[in-house]
């Protein structure tokens, strides 16, 4: 060792210099890959393991002045011996990281959080279509978990990593396999951009769904080569019996495992907002909001589209326990409205679907929810005064701040825009607007072949 690399490495006061700055040695040859570093002390004790990107240059980190001097380090001064572990990927080092840190239980990771509690990553097991989160009060004793792990953050960003890879799930709703229902569900976005299987949609089999969270869990206990074997004697079966299908899936399962390194930051790695509806929660919400006596079931939506006074359309939407139930959608086209007049519009469409349902003795929707304002409410509200029928419970949902009004209230009832309830409310306004341009759009195409 040469004099002029003792000279560069400042030794805090009261550590062992001669340990210190072997140490501070080591690191220099550390590899510049993800991995885990493990600090030792005099007796060669492990008092702290920590992950990294990039071995050397966050191993290094701690033999700087400024380490010394930051409270959160200050123990770097019993650094005498440092060792590393090479990992395949950033996420594989976070795994491990955890595992050390839940076998060693070095002395100053756990004050790394102070009084709170570590985060876990979750897999529920008595699911049809199991959720893994994140969490740091486990909810279900049943379910498997992961960790502790010392950072929340990198933790979220592994499990958006992973996601790319398996496709679980990551909502709260209650999915079984044997309700229909869930097949006119929309799911969110991460179905769209291919983060999900969408089991909301009952686009996967609850078998093929537990395959990738076995999957998963195989990965999560650090046995990556067996699940690539596993991986890939599936794909070769699955070639043998002509399922091309499945097995260009498998390969590319296979394929973002070997690149995990490659799949995104878990610092930074961005994943697009996503808003999920959870039925139940939003249907109990409703209930607390608009002080209901019961929780609500049907609640029906209406909306109305025209291009510039031309074959103007209405739409019926109809949701049952807070699901789509497409048997109960309706279209109308106006006939008594000239040009374009959005009130007088939902006026004849709630006129003649309520006076119909009344006539016939039919059952009346909970909710009925108009898309607009308050003249739009206004005009649904004189339907039912005209028609001398009793509403159901009527408010409108208006677009740009997404306020809730009620019939007789000056001022619109302002919801969180995270609550379940307004999430729900809009869901059922979003499917009437996209059911009344899908109609709007069949009867423009019609009249230009005619």
């Amino acid at each position: 060792m040469s004099e002029a690399h003792d000279d560069e490495v400042f030794v805090p006061p009261g550590a062992d210099a001669y340990g210190f700055r072997r140490a501070a040695e080591k690191v220099r040859e550390f590899p510049q890959c993800p991995g885990v570093y493990l600090m030792k002390d005099s007796a060669g004790r492990v008092i702290y393991v920590g992950k990294a990107k990039n071995l050397r240059s966050r191993a290094s980190s701690y033999f700087l002045k400024g380490a010394a001097e930051e409270k959160r380090t200050s123990w770097v001064c019993e650094i005498c011996d440092i060792d590393f572990v090479e990992c395949e990927s950033e996420v594989d080092a976070l795994l491990m990281e955890s595992r050390l840190i839940k076998d060693i239980q070095p002395k100053h990771n756990k004050e790394l959080k102070d009084d709170k509690t570590f985060p876990y990553l979750m897999v529920t097991s008595r699911e049809d279509f199991p959720r893994v989160e994140v969490t740091r009060e486990p909810w279900d004793k049943n379910a498997k978990l992961y960790g502790p792990f010392p950072n929340a953050g990198a933790l979220r960003g592994a499990v958006q990593v992973l996601q790319r890879v398996f496709k679980f799930r990551t909502c709260s709703l209650d999915i079984e396999e044997g309700d229909e229902r869930w097949q006119w569900f929309r799911p969110c976005l991460l179905a769209s951009i291919d983060q999900c299987t969408a089991p909301c949609n009952l686009r996967i089999s609850k078998e093929e769904y537990r395959k990738d969270i076995r999957r998963l869990h195989l990965f999560m206990e650090g046995k990556k080569e067996t699940l690539l074997k596993q991986l890939r004697e599936e794909m070769l079966e699955a070639s043998k019996t002509l399922q091309f299908e499945q097995a260009a899936r498998l390969r590319d399962e296979i394929k973002m495992l070997e690149s995990l390194d490659q799949r995104g930051d878990l610092d930074t790695h961005a994943q697009p907002e996503v808003f999920y509806v959870d039925p139940k929660k939003g249907l109990a919400g409703l209930r607390k909001i608009l002080k209901l006596s019961e929780t609500p079931r049907t609640i029906e939506g209406v909306d109305i589209a025209h291009l510039g006074g031309g074959e103007t359309v209405a739409s019926l939407v109809q949701f049952l326990d807070g699901l789509p139930f497409k048997p109960g959608y309706r279209r109308f086209r106006i006939k008594d409205v000239q040009g374009v007049d959005d009130f007088r519009s939902i006026h004849e469409v709630v006129s003649r679907r309520f006076r119909r349902l009344s006539d016939e003795n039919e059952v009346f929707p909970d909710i009925l929810l108009i898309d607009g304002g308050k003249g739009q409410l206004n005009a649904a509200s004189a339907a039912f005064r005209e028609q001398q029928i009793k509403p159901p419970v009527l408010l409108s949902l208006a677009k740009r701040e997404e306020e809730v009004y009620l019939p007789g209230q000056s001022e619109p009832l302002r919801i969180s825009r995270h609550a379940f309830a307004l999430r729900l409310l809009q869901y059922v306004r979003d499917e009437a607007h996209r059911f009344a341009q899908h109609y709007h759009h069949i009867l423009r195409r019609k009249a230009t072949f005619d």
